[in-house]
């Protein structure tokens, strides 16, 4: 396997030959990703269409409960309260535990880790309209100045950056499979690095390039469908679908997919990713970016994951396996999760930013 070391000799940018050496799969028919997996290779209709893929779809996309009257909506929210303290007290508040998380990172160097949507934006119907607030950026920046941030997200690297508008941190888009460093140095790792490029499913861009294609136009008859292009993955989005129409959507997406034994489904929050079949996550960029950093096999580093989705979960177990750092899930609802703590939506996620430069 190729370290990190040895692609800095290679000027820091990371080779399409390195890369495939670093991340391909070793074979076989499926693969795991995000928690949940669809094996496209063997599929057929009937699999995709199966009542336990559909529970997955509303398992990860609750919907929204619009309560009609006052006294309805209060019973409502108080039950969502009461719900969220009991589910709490497995998954302890961040904020209320702060002063657990400062003392296991004493003497330790923090390393921030961040997922974009709904950890540092609101969920929106528009994946384009996902705006982060001036006072979140500027929390986020202020973080950057005292420890090595990255923003570790599903979205094209390029429109993730556009949203953020920070120069100074690391970008992993497509769920880590395009990552790319500040160029300018920082005292604040032990590289070297004057930059960081690397992009392990680079020889997938031509069969994702075709795939979006026949998506767009295959689930076109869809009303309220939307096909994001995520360069090294494909985001099929169903915020704006009826629910009634999730079974023809996902129908629509396997009958592309069969063809392309290469690629996979796996579901996020009100979307299914398609991804290239390769052993690479935001688990896998997380220690990536450690060991990018500086920080491999290091005892003082002390990793901090905020994340919403599914696809979070691939880190939170990567920390939980290392035994270092701490993992956030951001959550108003019950989930099965392998983080460690838990903050309730982005607001909450500001605030504990604020909380650990103080």
């Amino acid at each position: 396997m190729v370290s990190v070391a040895e692609m800095r000799k290679q000027n820091v940018i990371v080779t399409e030959e390195l890369a495939l050496s670093r991340v391909m799969a070793a074979g076989g028919d499926s693969a795991f990703l995000g928690g949940i997996v669809f094996n496209c290779k063997i599929a057929s209709q009937l699999e995709i269409l199966n009542s336990g893929w559909l529970d997955s779809l509303r398992a990860s996309s609750p919907t929204r409960v619009k309560a009609a009257g006052t006294a309805i909506s209060s019973s409502f929210a108080a039950r969502q309260d009461q719900e969220y303290e009991n589910w709490v007290m497995q998954h302890p508040s961040a904020l209320r535990n702060f002063g657990d998380i400062v003392a296991g990172s004493k003497g330790k160097r923090i390393v921030m880790f961040l997922d974009y949507d709904g950890t540092l934006s609101p969920i929106v119907d528009d994946p384009d309209r996902a705006f982060m607030s001036d006072a979140m950026r500027e929390a986020v920046r202020n973080v950057a100045r005292h420890f090595p941030t990255a923003i570790v997200s599903g979205r094209r690297r390029d429109k993730v950056y556009n949203f953020v508008q920070l120069r100074e941190l690391y970008y992993a888009g497509s769920h880590g499979m395009d990552i790319k460093g500040p160029s300018k140095g920082t005292k604040r790792t032990r590289s070297k690095n004057k930059a960081l490029f690397f992009q392990p499913a680079s020889q997938f861009l031509p069969v994702i390039h075709e795939v979006y294609e026949k998506l767009v136009e295959k689930t076109s008859s869809i009303p309220g469908s939307r096909i994001e292009n995520n360069t090294f993955t494909l985001s099929v989005h169903f915020r704006c679908i009826d629910e009634k129409k999730w079974s023809s959507l996902t129908e629509q997406v396997g009958s592309v997919l069969l063809d392309y034994p290469q690629l996979m489904l796996t579901v996020g929050r009100k979307v299914l990713e398609v991804r290239p079949t390769i052993k690479w996550d935001k688990g896998k960029a997380l220690e990536f970016l450690l060991e990018s950093l500086g920080f491999a096999n290091c005892s003082n580093v002390f990793p901090v994951y905020i994340g919403d989705d599914n696809t979070d979960e691939d880190a939170f177990r990567v920390l939980h396996e290392r035994e270092q750092g701490v993992g956030i899930l951001v959550s108003k609802v019950q989930k099965k999760t392998t983080a460690s703590f838990s903050l309730r939506d982005p607001t909450e996620v500001m605030e504990f930013l604020h909380r650990l430069v103080e």
